[in-house]
């Protein structure tokens, strides 16, 4: 950990240094307070080359992106960095510690928490492969450079006909089945007006860029995928604290308030594990906002306020 100071001196710890980690940090070491980020370098969108549809940024790498913001994090004086895993973390609303994986503690008033979600994709050969690259989730991050190319979304449940009814708008879209769920008289009807095919033959595997193998040998050649993954939260540090939890659509997420302050009292959480879909324009909010509202609580004359 490249830091002199005490490690019980920290204002705030921040656990995560993807974008909504940065962010909240940045605001943080902004209002001159002694922040430690712990990153364990495993961004949720380490698989794509590129980031779109944040300001300023979009086409760029996103590990650019990323590396860029450690940068300038880390020129401010009162910021420290770990690259290390949190293997646990306690307190008391006002005082926390945090054991890293290789035993050492430390400790800060505040926590923010930005570990992110994991995502378990469907057990199709050749998908895991190509997430990131042609296969994806977000339309709005990736729609646009399919070029109105053919465009096959793997079904993984009834969700998966909100990524089949938008699609259309980027690309000609082809609803693969694959025995996930059987559209409803409504719902192909809703299929139909938007222009989409359905697909009830299972998949086999994805071949070259984005081609669809079907069971019965057919290949569809496609400009991409989109398919709804499955995400939980990373780590435990959300039940060892007790931080309240919301289903989502694709998995359970930390409940917050406006202001992204958890159930635990000093918990503050952002980014992809604080709500139910994100990009990185959001977990950069996120992180913003994470962070004003951990400045905030450790004024105490703000608190007696009511501010």
């Amino acid at each position: 950990m490249d830091t002199s100071r005490n490690p019980a001196d920290f204002d705030v710890i921040v656990v995560g240094g993807s974008y909504a980690g940065l962010s909240a940090a940045l605001q943080l070491a902004r209002a001159r307070r002694n922040v430690l980020v712990i990153d364990a370098a495993r961004r949720r969108n380490r698989f794509a080359l590129h980031s779109h549809g944040f300001l300023t940024q979009d086409g760029s790498e996103a590990a650019a992106i990323a590396e860029q913001g450690r940068v300038q994090l880390r020129a401010y004086p009162n910021v420290a960095w770990a690259r290390d895993t949190v293997m646990s973390a306690a307190g008391d609303g006002e005082n926390f510690t945090v054991t890293l994986s290789d035993g050492g503690i430390v400790s800060g008033r505040r926590l923010v928490l930005a570990t992110g979600v994991t995502d378990t994709l469907p057990p199709i050969e050749g998908l895991a492969e190509r997430w990131g690259r042609t296969v994806f989730h977000c339309p709005y991050c990736h729609g646009y450079e399919l070029d109105r190319g053919r465009i096959g979304v793997l079904a993984t449940s009834a969700l998966s006909m909100h990524h089949a009814l938008m699609l259309p708008d980027w690309g000609e879209v082809t609803l693969f089945l694959n025995e996930a769920f059987v559209p409803d008289d409504a719902q192909r009807a809703a299929l139909e007006r938007r222009g989409v095919v359905t697909e009830a033959t299972p998949v086999l595997r994805i071949d070259g860029d984005a081609d669809v193998v079907l069971r019965d040998g057919r290949r569809l050649p496609m400009a991409g995928l989109f398919v709804v993954p499955r995400t939980t939260l990373t780590g435990e540090l959300v039940r060892q604290l007790g931080c309240a939890t919301e289903a989502g659509p694709m998995g359970d997420f930390v409940a917050t308030d406006a202001m992204k302050a958890s159930s635990v009292p000093g918990v503050f959480c952002c980014g992809d594990m604080a709500r139910a879909a994100g990009n990185v324009a959001l977990a950069v909010a996120d992180g913003a906002m994470a962070a004003v509202a951990a400045h905030r609580s450790l004024i105490p004359e703000l608190q007696h306020a009511g501010a």
